[in-house]
C-alpha cells in the first residue's frame, strides 16, 4: 500500500496550503504519527475543508449524553452499510482505542447486531442506520425509543446528525477514491508502547 494520498484529484503538497489549514494537519501528524488520508485530499478544497471539519468537530468533540466511544460506533455501523472503506477502518481504529475492545470494529462494521455491546448502543445504532438509509421513514415513534432507553432530545439529534454527516463523508471517500492509510489497520488492536496515537 502506498504512502502517498490516493485520490481522483490532486493532492496538494503541504507547503502550498493556507497557513490554517497547513497548522491543523501539522497539528493532527505530531499527535498520531502520521496524516490521516482524509486531510491530505480534502485539502483540495481549503473553504470545503475548513466547513468539513468545523462540523466534524462540532460534532464528535463537544460534551454530550453520547460518549466519544458511542459516536464513533455510529460511523463505523453507517459508513459499512455506505460501503466506506477507509470511514471503517479509519473509525474502526478510534472504536477500538475508545472503548479498549480490540474486536469491537470488526464486530461492528460485519453485524452490528451481534456485537458486545448495551441494549441502550444498540438502539441507538438502529437508529442512526435508519437516518443513513431511510430518514424520511423517520417517526415520533422512533424517537420515543430512543427516549426510552434513557436518550435526550438533543442525544437524539446528534445520533441522527452524525449519521448524516458521515454519510457526506462517506460519499467524497468514494468520490475521491480515499484509501486508508496502512497505520490505521492496527491501532487498538495490540497494547503498545510506542508508534502512532490517537488523533483527538
Amino acid at each position: 500500500m502506498s504512502d502517498t494520498p490516493q485520490s481522483r484529484f490532486p493532492v496538494p503538497a503541504l507547503a502550498d496550503l493556507p497557513e490554517d489549514i497547513r497548522e491543523r494537519i501539522e497539528t493532527v501528524s505530531e499527535k498520531s504519527g502520521f496524516v490521516p488520508n482524509v486531510f491530505s485530499v480534502l485539502a483540495h478544497r481549503p473553504d470545503e475543508f475548513r466547513a468539513f471539519f468545523a462540523y466534524h468537530d462540532a460534532l464528535m468533540e463537544k460534551d454530550s449524553g453520547l460518549s466519544k466511544g458511542e459516536r464513533e460506533m455510529i460511523v463505523v455501523v453507517t459508513s459499512a452499510m455506505n460501503s466506506c472503506l477507509y470511514c471503517v477502518v479509519a473509525h474502526g481504529a478510534i472504536v477500538r482505542i475508545r472503548e479498549k475492545n480490540p474486536r469491537l470494529a470488526d464486530q461492528l462494521s460485519t453485524d452490528y447486531t451481534r456485537a458486545e455491546i448495551s441494549d441502550r448502543q444498540m438502539a441507538m445504532l438502529d437508529f442512526a442506520c435508519l437516518v443513513s438509509d431511510q430518514a424520511a421513514q423517520v417517526t415520533d415513534d422512533d424517537l420515543e425509543e430512543l427516549r426510552d432507553q434513557g436518550f435526550s432530545m438533543e442525544d437524539i439529534w446528534d445520533i441522527g446528525a452524525i449519521a448524516a454527516f458521515f454519510a457526506l463523508s462517506n460519499r467524497m471517500a468514494g468520490l475521491t477514491d480515499m484509501m486508508p492509510n496502512k497505520e490505521f489497520y492496527t491501532l487498538g488492536r495490540e497494547p503498545r508502547s510506542s508508534g502512532p496515537r490517537l488523533v483527538k
